[in-house]
């Protein structure tokens, strides 16, 4: 039977056993030199995390969502990456979900006890809709989570893919999914904190299986934020940056495109690179899925092509 003391990330952590007694310079060093091994285990499960990737952008592609399950501060960090991706990628709301144990009020006050219920897994799953065509992330840094385990066992059963996410390789919720991201960055510089070294492994890894599927959908253009939407005044002025990075235009010719195209900036971009209006910008980038690249390669030849090539990998 399992233990507390067998979970990696209960165990304690020898090289942190004086860090009540150091002074306070000390004490960050030492949390500064654990948090630097946290890139390096995630480094390790990046095949998974590619594979991952790549089913969520193929399910998103045909209508699915990314659903996040966690309870607490796994639960809160779902609820962090779902939440940007609308305002960075242009992504409709309910294109990421994030679920937490105990409900919206669990992303300020500890619900105690909700995250033991399993069939709350199921019932969060079921309030939302979740279909075959979703995916579902469970993050739970122990891996063993009821509520999140709850969850994972009805996508399943519905034949939906399944990630987890954990910092305890062949844990209940490795084998729950269908893709086991397991990166371990060691114990934590307090005992059981796993808001620390587990949670920062946990966040990298949301990054990527959000900014990669998104990348893989067309949402960005070379390096840059091309679905953004202009919401308020630094993101007008970011969008009028980010067409004048894409194009090489001076910021006036950028943001008189803009204005032309509904502030929408891939129509201006595809306005400016290939010289058309923003209803034929339109309707070039639906021919390509949205994807800039492709309806500006599409657009040129031989040299001209060439030359592109370099221009979008200079900075």
């Amino acid at each position: 039977m399992e233990t507390i003391e067998s979970i990696k990330t209960e165990q304690r952590n020898p090289s942190t056993l004086d860090i009540d007694r150091v002074d306070t310079l000390e004490l960050v060093r030492l949390m500064n030199a654990e948090d630097k091994k946290v890139a390096a285990a995630v480094e390790q499960v990046l095949p998974r995390i590619a594979e991952a990737v790549d089913l969520i952008a193929r399910q998103m592609s045909q209508g699915g969502r990314l659903v996040y399950c966690g309870s607490g501060t796994s639960g809160r960090l779902g609820i962090l990456d779902a939440s940007e991706c609308p305002p960075t990628f242009g992504a409709d709301p309910g294109m990421v979900v994030a679920l937490i144990a105990g409900g919206p009020a669990a992303m300020t006050t500890a619900i105690e006890g909700a995250e033991d219920m399993a069939q709350e897994g199921e019932k969060s799953l079921r309030d939302i809709g979740f279909t075959q065509k979703d995916v579902l992330v469970g993050i739970a840094a122990s891996g063993r989570t009821p509520y999140v385990l709850g969850a994972m066992d009805y996508a399943r059963s519905l034949g939906a893919g399944v990630i987890g996410v954990t910092c305890c390789p062949g844990s209940k919720v490795d084998r729950a999914a269908d893709i086991a991201i397991s990166p371990q960055p060691g114990p934590e510089v307090i005992t059981g904190s796993t808001r620390l070294k587990s949670g920062t492994a946990q966040k990298m890894v949301l990054n990527m299986l959000s900014t990669g599927a998104m990348i893989r959908l067309g949402k960005v253009y070379s390096n840059l934020m091309v679905d953004v939407k202009a919401t308020n005044q630094k993101l007008y002025a970011r969008a009028a940056t980010i067409v004048c990075s894409a194009t090489g235009v001076d910021r006036e010719t950028a943001v008189q495109a803009l204005e032309k195209a509904g502030y929408a900036v891939k129509t201006a971009i595809i306005m400016l690179l290939c010289g058309v209006d923003a209803g034929q910008a339109d309707k070039l980038l639906a021919e390509k899925d949205g994807r800039i690249a492709d309806v500006v390669l599409a657009q040129e030849d031989g040299a001209r092509k060439d030359a592109y090539v370099r221009r979008l990998r200079e900075p």
